[in-house]
């Protein structure tokens, strides 16, 4: 047998540089790049490794390691799950750090692979420097932490174990049904240590993404619970992008007129334009599809986990309605109670088409879906042009802390409602841009309002709705889209917890536009709060007053952040706006810019839409002096009586 001595750290990248994917016929390097963030626990060995063995694969430096994770976990979502980036960090702070981010890739079902450096195997130098020790277990480091958040771990306590763990590693990163972040810890000295490893180890291997074929039983049984479905909805669900299998859906639910509805990662898969499209589904999506999908008798979900905002804390659909759901994993198609599916979703509904086709299939459906959409295009008129008024005027979500509008007016200057200027962006920025939101109350208005006539140019990561992915994401967007035009959707809150990889886009010349919503709030947080019964506390960007105790209700003047000057120091070219005219020239200003932007928008606090025939639980307390708050465990109750258990 023939072998080669490499470190730990070099045999781990000239494994990376022979890894590819087939998909459909199709071949693909599978690592693209790395992200690293430099600190002593992997700047010695690992960075020997990428001196003496890199190749093809790409470098960049991050500036904070949850960020750098949230670019590798975006250009992987953006690439369809088919190329990857690999990030790194050092130990303990470094490594803590991509905790969040690896949680939001395996809660997404979106391939990352993370190289953590970790403590010393041997001991010698314990406690090294930023280690964390457990009397009870002198094994265990920050990195442990990761365990519960991947769908695969491991530490290389052994040169030659980095063999095995690989394979691992790229079986999980490659696995359609359940990848999602990948942790291979590595030790310091372990990272500098050597071993004779088989040269075969490094021959180019080929990962094949297969498409999970469907079985014959599976086909009848879902036939069988369709044929009785006389008002049917499906969901387009992100599986539906994944499997690139869109195409197949539009036909089949056009050859069976069935309208659809969207998840937050479904969304964009089909054209909004189409006339069965009813756009997004659930907490947050419109009244056109949320109304079908009360009165459906059957869904048919496609690449959908079923979140609580897909299924309105399962109340959207009743207990008498029956599921279909076309999974390629085993866990997410028993769902609902359904007639599982588990197969790719472009397989599985060609035979299930067919099958369909042979027993004549139709339902009974009239002028419902046509009715619903027309309905919901002149509703997003309304919300495009929603104008203030003044004190009379309602927001969308008229609650208990209206005053907080004019109190923000009075700070800010500005009168524009949310919705009107999401409507304006949709408008205004190029078709075939890609745009892209993680938390707060956008994502709720994006999932109703935005409009892609472009397939794959929405990008929403919710299934962790992580704040301050946003910013990061735009960059992974940019690196896997090149050349497109990449807005970032952010909300002030999203945007003061993390916008580090802005400096790496004006570093790497790869242009991002910020398009950033200040409504001096966490504004759809507030929104919970005060619609469960609770006054506001902690939940508005206002000066405390002067005197008054420290009681999180902050009601001083609100607090004025000028993000564009923020963004102008890093190198970006930025606008400020708070009036329609300011926002149409910042648009297409940012549109001939060479280098990233940032648009800082001051919005009101309590424009965005809201309602729509959904329902969320929250944890409404049992017991409470507030009359509001014993209203609202009352609507609770009703609503779980209404709802689905399971």
């Amino acid at each position: 047998m023939s072998t080669v001595r490499l470190t730990a750290s070099q045999a781990l990248i000239r494994f990376l540089e022979n890894q590819y994917v087939n998909f459909d016929g199709e071949e693909t390097k599978f690592v693209k790049g790395m992200f690293l963030l430099p600190g002593h626990g992997n700047v010695i060995g690992l960075d020997n490794g990428i001196d003496e063995e890199i190749k093809d694969i790409e470098l960049f430096q991050g500036k904070n390691e949850q960020g750098q994770a949230h670019v590798a976990m975006a250009f992987a979502k953006q690439k369809h799950r088919k190329q990857i980036l690999a990030v790194s960090s050092s130990v303990g702070p470094g490594a803590c750090n991509m905790i969040t981010s690896a949680a939001t890739a395996t809660a997404n079902n979106i391939p990352v692979l993370y190289i953590p450096g970790d403590i010393y195997v041997s001991r010698q130098p314990d406690p090294v420097l930023q280690q964390m020790e457990q009397p009870y277990d002198l094994s265990i480091s920050t990195n442990d932490a990761f365990r519960a958040v991947c769908r695969y771990w491991d530490r290389i306590q052994r040169p030659e174990q980095l063999m095995t763990a690989m394979i691992s590693a790229m079986r999980v990163l490659t696995d359609p049904a359940d990848t999602g972040a990948v942790c291979i810890c590595m030790p310091q000295d372990v990272q500098g240590e050597a071993y004779d490893y088989p040269e075969y180890f490094f021959q180019k291997r080929v990962w094949r993404i297969e498409r999970r074929p469907v079985a014959d039983y599976s086909v009848q049984e879902a036939c069988d619970a369709i044929m009785e479905g006389k008002k049917p909805i499906m969901i387009c669900g992100g599986g539906v992008r994944y499997s690139e299998a869109a195409d197949v859906f539009l036909k089949f639910a056009h050859e069976f007129n069935i309208p659809f509805g969207e998840t937050q990662a479904g969304k964009s898969a089909i054209e909004w334009t189409d006339e069965l499209n009813m756009g997004g589904i659930g907490i947050t999506g419109t009244g056109a599809a949320n109304e079908l999908a009360h009165k459906a008798d059957l869904v048919i979900g496609v690449g959908t986990r079923y979140t609580d905002f897909t299924t309105a804390s399962k109340w959207l659909y009743t207990k008498a309605q029956k599921f279909v759901n076309i999974n390629v994993s085993e866990f997410q198609a028993f769902k609902m109670d359904a007639v599982p599916v588990i197969a790719d979703a472009k397989v599985a509904l060609e035979a299930i088409a067919a099958e369909l086709r042979k027993r004549g299939y139709k339902n009974e459906y009239t002028s419902e879906i046509k009715d619903a959409k027309d309905a919901w295009v002149k509703e997003l008129d309304r919300l495009d042009n929603i104008e203030y008024t003044g004190k009379d005027f309602e927001p969308e979500v008229n609650d208990e802390n209206r005053e907080c509008i004019e109190h923000f007016i009075e700070a800010n200057e500005s009168c524009l409602a949310q919705t009107t200027v999401l409507g304006a962006v949709n408008r205004l920025i190029a078709d075939d841009s890609i745009v892209i939101s993680a938390a707060g109350s956008l994502p709720g208005d994006m999932q109703r309002m935005w409009r892609p006539s472009v397939r794959n140019t929405y990008h929403m990561e919710y299934g962790y709705s992580c704040m301050g992915y946003e910013v990061s994401g735009a960059l992974g967007i940019k690196y896997a889209c090149p050349d497109k035009e990449v807005y970032a959707m952010v909300g002030d809150g999203s945007f003061n917890m993390l916008h580090s990889e802005l400096i790496t886009s004006i570093q790497e010349g790869m242009k991002i536009n910020v398009v950033l919503f200040d409504n001096a709030a966490y504004g759809c947080i507030n929104n919970v709060e005060v619609l469960q019964g609770n006054l506001t506390r902690f939940t508005e960007m206002n000066m405390r007053a002067e005197g008054a105790p420290h009681d999180g209700m902050h009601k001083g003047k609100a607090f004025t952040i000028d993000f564009a000057g923020i963004a102008s120091a890093y190198g970006c070219d930025v606008w400020r706006v708070k009036t329609m005219e300011e926002l149409e020239a910042a648009i297409e200003a940012s549109k001939k810019s060479k280098v990233s932007t940032l648009i800082d928008i001051k919005v009101l606090p309590k424009t965005m839409s809201e309602g729509y025939q959904a329902w969320w639980r929250t944890g409404v307390p049992e017991i409470a002096k507030r009359e509001q708050v014993k209203a609202a465990r009352k609507d609770l109750d009703q609503k779980l009586s209404e709802g689905r258990q399971y």
